[in-house]
């Protein structure tokens, strides 16, 4: 379908060299998740984040006009780094962003809390996301009083990626697509980062663009082979 992507052309591999069970436990929990259908009540959402410079140009560039391309000069300035936060339900076609200051602790609670927020009517949602440190519940309880902390807790279901298997969230695909789409150029300040991060929010929300994940445990168990302990039976 023509706002389906297929997840191998967008994202590295990264995995382990030698048999994990660790490992192929883990990614078999996350493609398990994968292969739920549809539901509104329960929806799977897959949050991962990526740190952003912001540069600022030190000389004005040239809008590019007929039979001319626009030029920027090499030079540039740099105006400090930000973090952009995203959080994509691939089967719906639905995503939010959210661009901060810092990778802190507090500011990924409070971005559960928008994920939430925008998943309002579903029963319980299934977060997948690598397991960087900030990514628990102990950041819910330095964030928020601990009624409200359980609160949050309460409405998810966290999924991780095993360690050296983040190209397994999709939430990758998303934030790759955001770079190339949006962020692969100079932007010079935290608050025009956040309106160009909206707008492309608001952009691919609007064409309803879905991720077409095709890779399935029983595709692991063939092609991820090695990866799985040698068992020998007696």
């Amino acid at each position: 379908k023509k706002n389906e992507l297929k997840p191998w052309r967008k994202v590295g591999w990264v995995i382990p060299p030698e048999a994990s069970g660790e490992f192929v436990a883990a990614m078999e929990q996350v493609l398990d998740v994968y292969s739920r259908p549809h539901d509104p009540a329960h929806p799977v959402v897959c949050m991962d984040e990526t740190p952003r410079q912001l540069i600022r140009q030190v000389r004005e560039p040239r809008e590019a006009v007929p039979g001319h391309p626009g030029r920027e000069d090499y030079e540039y300035e740099r105006a400090g780094t930000c973090n952009v936060f995203v959080a994509c339900e691939p089967l719906a076609g639905r995503r939010i962003a959210k661009v901060t200051e810092y990778k802190k602790r507090q500011a990924w609670a409070l971005f559960l809390q928008d994920i939430a927020q925008a998943w309002s009517g579903a029963e319980r949602i299934t977060l997948v996301m690598d397991n960087l440190n900030t990514h628990s519940a102990a950041s819910l309880y330095e964030t928020f009083m601990p009624e409200q902390a359980k609160a949050l807790r309460d409405r998810f279901e966290f999924v991780y990626t095993p360690k050296h298997g983040s190209w397994l969230n999709m939430a990758e695909i998303e934030i790759n697509i955001l770079v190339g789409q949006c962020l692969d150029r100079r932007i010079d300040s935290l608050e025009r980062m956040r309106q160009e991060v909206a707008a492309w929010q608001q952009r691919r929300n609007q064409l309803d663009a879905k991720i077409n994940w095709q890779f399935t445990t029983r595709d692991a168990r063939v092609k991820l082979r090695s990866l799985y302990p040698q068992i020998e039976v007696c």
